[in-house]
């Protein structure tokens, strides 16, 4: 067997490597401490030690020692093999364990390669089904573009034959126009009035009103051919028919050939931007009515104040308006002389309570109510007569000037004074409803339909299922206002200069950062800049916010993000379901952006004043960092100190403090307005005091001004100047204003009411209105409260906002909480107790109003009660009015302060709906159960609980159908609702059935061209949209797009000659005063109003009238005498005058090529009309090259695809084809069908979009809405 020697590791070889024959690799041996020595040496050792033990060595050994020899021997033998074969054991052992390990290291590896083979089969799946689909869609998309190709090739043949057929049927129509025409002449010179004002509703010669930057047969039918306006009329005009009036002179003669309805719902357009309806009459959303009385009938006015104004308080109420009676004693005759006017100036309506006398120290303002009215208000007069007694001549006069010149109504009252009174009740509140906030004639729609609520949602008519809070728009549209108000430009066209070339560069770029310190007059400017763009860039799109107070509903960023994400789908004329859920709605932003600027025009300014006051702006506003669209730009204005550190990074614009030139003309105009002048050495100490970067921003400056002013009336200037001069910064110097005021208060009472005033608007959500504090504190009379909101306001501390009082300005919020509320948070949580109690009271008397829902879940929030927080969100009620307006962000954080998840409170307003149908009786408690029941379906779907919105959605549903009728409109609603939840779920089978029903009911309810109707076709297009059926949906689409165009034109028409008629009267008494910019523009809109009654002579007079002014105030070579110019041409025009017409054109292209950039579309349509005039003077040499420079013009403003340019070539063709260049005749006749065609295409699906110049102008729809009001006009 051999030894176990050469297992062992010889010496100094320590860890050899033994080679493994199975492959495993190898292992390292182990060594073994055993020495086996040879026979020959152990003998010798064994000998050795015999000898050893025995003297004489070996000689004498015995058999027994040689037996003894062998056994040893035997025995190393046997130890010998012992250890070889333990080495071979302990050897084996470890070639085990060792293959071992291995194995399950193999059976690892298995595993892996098994689960990336099927990972790998799965994705191989994967890849081959979308391969599949892909190859699918293809061959869909293959087999849907040679059906296109067929289809057109077949329109175009037979477009061809019908172009030719209604070519001659046009001349065949021209020829018996002419003839038509002659014979109306005729009728008219023998003294026949033949033009009926009621017989222009008809459709007969009438062109669609288009959707906003559409146009419909843009080349048939002459229409107006002046300008209005070039900058202000533009804004209201394109809410119909797009940027500029559409222009044909080639078809027709003239380009006033026919008066049709799109003229005719441009001019109300026209009208309502000059002098705006509600614009004065309606002073921030409140309903003002001011008294005026004489001692003889104080009895009528008290019982109409005790017995009655709180009715018309709460008529004003349900349709979101405020009510204020403002009624000053008539002992106080001789006081308050200026507050009377300013509050005469904001009345909506006046009352005179007249008797037989008329005091000399009511006549001033008796005069100034009734006879100096040029806004044409509502005025009344009550009169009581006795038999044998006759009015004195003051009276007898004031009531004739009154009723005949200014249409006054007058009630002359035989009988007691209640019934004078209620007569008195009767006829405010029918002027209220019809002639201020203008609802008769929705009232009238309700009552056809049986249901009088059913006009109360107007937003739904104009947003489909969009949410939207009028009171959110026009505290934005007051709020814009307010900032441009100032008549000082403060230094700013250096500013300007820079906001410009953010416009003019190439995008995409960054957001601009407009810096400054507080008061420094970031919105003044942005305000200014914005008003200068909508003036000289028509076709730029501008969308504003102007956040105010820190956790003011305006800094929610929800409802910003929400507001201009509305405002984006209004200007693409798109009407689909917009979420609620604020993550979505962030997400949801830049793609409304990104396809509202892929379809539009020009350029698309988005400004953002204190940006750095939403509530987590950084957060909700991380789109700002996200690269922008290529024709977007965003500014933002933020304070220095306040600027979030990821924005310092973008471009900014800081603006500096004033220089001397400035504050000096800063303080000049606010002194000249109270005819102060100061002395050279006063007005050196103060250019010496306002160095600092704290005394010369623009508000410190104001104030310093103001503050001088109201000195004028004590005669102390140098007093006053030495106390504003140890104020070194803004806060301090409203302090001493406060002072001021206070000082001018006649006893203790009145300054302690003043701080109780200050200190409620300070501690509320969103502020609060004057009709609020009358109640809260029953001792302030409405002669204090008038007479000390005129004080801070005049002094820049307090403005209106959609009829709250608020601070103007936040250094103001801060010194009020500084002053008054210096003992912390108690002396707040008083104030806000007091809040507290008045709205629950409210709630108790079952006074539901927006503002109690605004202001108490919120004051409940920042007293940190949950407990009547949750008691508050469960009256269905309130959370109705919260999510009506589309609250639905600030709705959900209530709950989740409260700590309930979505399904919790599911539950909790089932359980509160189950408890108030148990209360229900009567058929109006039932209606108001299924509203409730639907906006809880509504909520919950927008919360994405589908399962849970489908019950409540029924409910409503059911109680409709019974305590209505299952064919009444409101049913139609419920239906359209429960579809709507069905297409979230994939249900579309359900949807489509309920969709249907709906459809059916609202054409029977309200006819087949009603917007309800639209929007039901809107919805099913979307639903065939989803299921792939979008030759369907492109149909229904089409056909909803139609009746929105005629459902805007008839609400233009709305007001008819009625409005035209009572504006006409009260610019013509506009234009009476001196010559100013602003009225020459009157007399010009008058001379197209004039125009549109085919009373042409008059029109020319006011023409020419409005050419003059502006030649004297303005110069001759001013571009709005290009306007006067380019307007009387087309008159002449009209009259066949065409030598005059022609002069007057070229006088105009002169100047506008002088004024206006080469490319501007001013510039190209005074070309035109000189091109079109030359046609018909046979002049086709000289109009050609004036056809090649509009068309130009047109392709480089517009773009290629413009309708104005496929007009324009068509025009070119014509003329081509007269001259006998038939070539290029048809090559440009060809270009414009293309045009044409792809205009078609986008006005049947998807509308372009609308060149605004204010992203926040309303339509005339919604602008005259009874619940939606919004002031147009500046102020």
């Amino acid at each position: 067997m051999g030894t176990a020697s050469s297992l062992v590791s010889p010496a100094g070889t320590g860890g050899e490597v033994i080679e493994d024959a199975y492959g495993g690799g190898g292992g390292e041996a182990c060594e073994i401490p055993v020495e086996v020595k040879p026979k020959a040496r152990l003998l010798r050792s064994s000998f050795r030690r015999v000898g050893a033990s025995r003297p004489g060595g070996l000689i004498g050994a015995s058999f027994k020692s040689t037996a003894s020899v062998q056994e040893l021997e035997c025995m190393a033998e046997y130890e010998r093999l012992k250890k070889e074969y333990e080495i071979f054991r302990v050897s084996k052992n470890n070639e085990v364990a060792s293959m071992v390990k291995k194995e399950a290291k193999l059976d690892l590896e298995n595993k892996r390669l098994r689960a990336e083979l099927q990972a790998l089969q799965k994705t191989y799946q994967k890849i081959l089904r979308e391969k599949e689909s892909a190859l699918e869609a293809k061959y869909q998309a293959m087999e849907r573009a040679a059906t296109f190709e067929h289809d057109r090739d077949k329109v175009k043949r037979q477009f061809k034959i019908f172009r030719e057929t209604k070519e001659n049927e046009i001349q065949d129509l021209l020829r018996a126009k002419r003839e038509l025409e002659t014979k109306l002449q005729r009728l008219q010179a023998q003294g026949i009035q033949v033009l009926d004002p009621e017989e222009s509703d008809s459709d007969d010669n009438c062109t669609e009103v288009t959707a906003t930057g559409a146009h419909s047969e843009y080349w048939t039918g002459g229409v107006l051919g002046s300008e209005p306006s070039i900058g202000s009329m533009m804004q209201l005009q394109q809410s119909f028919r797009g940027p500029e009036f559409a222009h044909s002179s080639i078809d027709v003669e003239g380009p006033f050939a026919n008066i049709n309805r799109d003229d005719w719902d441009t001019a109300v357009a026209s009208l309502l931007q000059v002098t705006p309806l509600f614009s004065h009459s309606l002073w921030s959303n409140t309903v003002r009515c001011y008294l005026i009385n004489t001692d003889e009938t104080q009895p009528e006015v008290d019982i109409f104040i005790r017995n009655y104004s709180p009715k018309l308080q709460r008529i004003c109420e349900t349709m979101g308006y405020f009510f204020q009676v403002v009624h000053f004693p008539v002992e106080n005759g001789n006081h308050f002389q200026a507050v009377r006017k300013w509050e005469i100036e904001k009345s909506s309506l006046i009352i005179l309570f007249i008797h037989l006398t008329l005091p000399s120290c009511l006549l001033e303002d008796c005069e100034e109510a009734l006879l100096k009215n040029p806004e044409g208000k509502p005025r009344l007069i009550y009169r009581r007569i006795e038999d044998g007694k006759v009015s004195s001549d003051p009276v007898q006069w004031l009531t004739e000037q009154a009723c005949c010149l200014n249409k006054a109504k007058l009630i002359d009252h035989m009988g007691g004074v209640e019934e004078g009174a209620y007569e008195t009740y009767t006829c405010v509140e029918k002027i209220i409803k019809q002639d201020i906030l203008g609802c008769e004639s929705t009232e009238v729609e309700g009552k056809d339909l049986g249901n009088k609520e059913e006009s109360t949602a107007p937003e739904e008519e104009v947003f489909g299922d969009v949410l939207w809070d009028a009171h959110d728009e026009q505290e934005q549209m007051e709020a814009f206002q307010q900032a441009s108000n100032s008549t000082c430009e403060l230094g700013f066209e250096k500013y300007y200069k820079r906001l410009n070339d953010l416009v003019a560069a190439p995008g995409p770029i960054p957001p601009l950062l407009v810096s400054g310190g507080p008061g420094s007059g970031k919105s003044l400017l942005l305000s200014k800049w914005i008003q200068l763009q909508q003036k000289h860039s028509p076709n730029t799109l501008i969308l504003y916010h102007f956040v105010g107070r820190p956790m003011s509903t305006s800094s929610e960023s929800a409802l910003i993000i929400k507001r201009l994400t509305l405002k984006l789908m209004q200007h693409s004329w798109l009407v689909s379901p917009l979420t609620l859920d604020p993550a979505k709605l962030l997400e949801e932003f830049p793609r409304w952006l990104e396809k509202l600027s892929a379809r539009h025009q020009g350029s698309i300014i988005i400004i953002i004043d204190s940006v750095d006051q939403i509530q987590q702006a950084e957060k909700h506003m991380k789109w700002l960092i996200d690269p922008l669209p290529v024709n977007v730009r965003v500014t933002v204005s933020v304070n220095v100190e306040t600027c979030p550190q990821a924005w310092r990074l973008w471009p900014t614009l800081h603006l500096e403090p004033l220089n001397s030139k400035d504050v000096k003309s800063l303080i000049t105009a606010e002194c000249s307005c109270a005819d102060v002048k100061l002395t050279t050495e006063q007005e050196k100490k103060l250019e010496k005091h306002c160095r600092s970067a704290t005394t010369c921003n623009a508000l410190y400056v104001t104030l310093l001004g103001k503050m001088i002013a109201r000195a004028e009336s004590t005669g102390n200037i140098d007093e006053i100047l030495q106390q504003c001069f140890q104020c070194q910064d803004t806060v301090s110097l409203y302090k001493l204003v406060l002072l001021s005021v206070q000082e001018s208060m006649v006893n203790d009472k009145d300054k302690n009411l003043m701080k109780e005033v200050l200190c409620l608007i300070s501690v509320s959500h969103n502020g609060v209105s004057e009709s609020e504090l009358m109640e809260l504190y029953p001792e302030l009379s409405c002669a204090m409260l008038a007479s000390l909101v005129h004080s801070l306001h005049k002094m820049c501390m307090l403005a209106y906002g959609c009829g709250l009082l608020k601070f103007q300005h936040l250094q103001a919020w801060e010194t009020v909480r500084l002053e008054y509320m210096e003992e912390g948070q108690n002396i707040v949580s008083t104030y806000r107790e007091k809040l507290i109690d008045y709205f629950t009271m409210q709630l108790s008397q079952g006074r539901v109003t927006w503002r109690s829902a605004d202001e108490l879940p919120w004051l409940f929030q920042q007293q940190g009660n949950k407990q009547k927080l949750h008691k508050c969100l469960l009256n269905l009620f309130v959370s109705q009015n919260l999510y009506k307006r589309g609250h639905f962000a600030e709705l959900l954080s209530y709950w989740q302060l409260v700590g309930k998840d979505k399904s919790s409170m599911a539950a909790e307003y089932f359980d509160s709906l189950k408890q108030y149908e148990k209360n229900c009786e009567g058929e109006e408690s039932m209606i108001c159960l299924a509203d409730l029941y639907e906006t809880l379906g509504r909520f919950l779907k927008d919360l994405g609980l589908l399962s849970q919105a489908v019950a409540p959605l029924q409910r409503s549903l059911e109680i409709r159908e019974t305590a209505l009728d299952p064919d009444h409109p409101r049913v139609a609603q419920s239906l359209h609702q429960l579809a709507g939840v069905y297409v979230q779920w994939k249900k579309f089978g359900n949807a489509e059935q309920l969709y249907k029903q709906a459809l059916e009911i609202s054409e029977n309810a309200y006819g087949a061209e009603h917007p309800r109707v639209a929007r039901e076709l809107d919805a099913l297009a979307t639903l065939y949209q989803k299921q792939n059926k979008y030759e369907q949906a492109e149909q229904l689409r089409k056909k909803s797009f139609k009746m929105r165009q005629k459902a805007a034109r008839r609400k233009g028409s709305l007001f008819g000659f009625a409005l035209l008629r009572q504006r006409a009267l009260q610019l013509e008494e506009l234009t009476l005063g001196k010559d100013t910019p602003d009225n020459a523009r009157t007399l010009n809109e008058l001379g197209v109003l004039y125009y549109l009654q085919n009373n042409l002579e008059t029109a020319e007079l006011f023409l020419k009238r409005s050419l003059e002014m502006r030649e004297r105030v303005l110069g001759p070579d001013h571009s709005d005498c290009a306007q006067s110019l380019n307007n009387l041409a087309a008159l002449y025009n009209e009259k066949k005058q065409y030598d005059k017409a022609e002069e007057l054109y070229e006088r105009a292209l002169e100047i506008r090529r002088t004024a206006l950039a080469p490319d501007h579309p001013s510039l190209a349509y005074t070309v035109k009309h000189l091109a079109v005039l030359y046609k018909k003077m046979k002049k086709q040499i000289e109009a050609l090259p004036l056809y090649e420079r509009a068309l130009k013009i047109y392709e480089d403003s517009f773009g290629h695809m413009h309708p104005r340019v496929g007009e324009t070539l068509k025009n070119l063709a014509v003329l081509s084809y007269e001259g006998g260049d038939f070539e290029k005749a048809a090559e440009l006749y060809k270009r414009a069908m293309e045009i044409k065609e792809a205009e078609t295409l986008l006005t049947g699906g998807k509308a372009a979009s609308r060149p605004s110049s204010s992203g926040d102008t309303f339509s005339l729809r919604s602008a005259l809405s009874p619940n939606v009001f919004l002031d147009y006009g500046q102020k």
